[in-house]
């Protein structure tokens, strides 16, 4: 079973960017798809950016596309997701979890507020 530690949110100004880490532990995290899910207070988790197995394939909320980059490295176990030209829209806990279908233990998740 593979768990996550998400970090790297803050508060940025409009028009600014972060990059969020999600480092997991456990087996097989190379085998699985992977995403980041976005979630605002009273809502449910939405992906906004998802990465196959082995990289070929990528998926982006409409939201976030040309402004949001995933990417992962096996062998230090980490998903990654760029945040460029950040909205006000963007804030909120972002986690990461298995995708299509976020089927693993979910971590405490990183709060990214945009603000002025």
């Amino acid at each position: 079973q593979v768990q996550f530690e998400e970090s790297g949110g803050d508060l940025v100004q409009p028009g600014g960017s972060l990059r969020l880490s999600c480092k997991a532990s456990g087996s097989l995290f190379s085998m699985y798809n992977l995403g980041w899910y976005h979630q605002i207070p009273g809502k449910q988790r939405e992906l906004v950016a998802g990465v196959s197995a082995g990289e070929s394939r990528r998926k982006y909320a409409e939201s976030v596309k040309g402004r949001f980059i995933v990417s992962r490295d096996d062998a230090t176990m980490t998903l990654s997701l760029q945040m460029n030209d950040l909205k006000p829209e963007d804030t909120g806990a972002y986690f990461c979890n298995s995708w299509p279908l976020a089927a693993l233990v979910w971590g405490q998740g990183t709060q990214v507020s945009v603000s002025l």
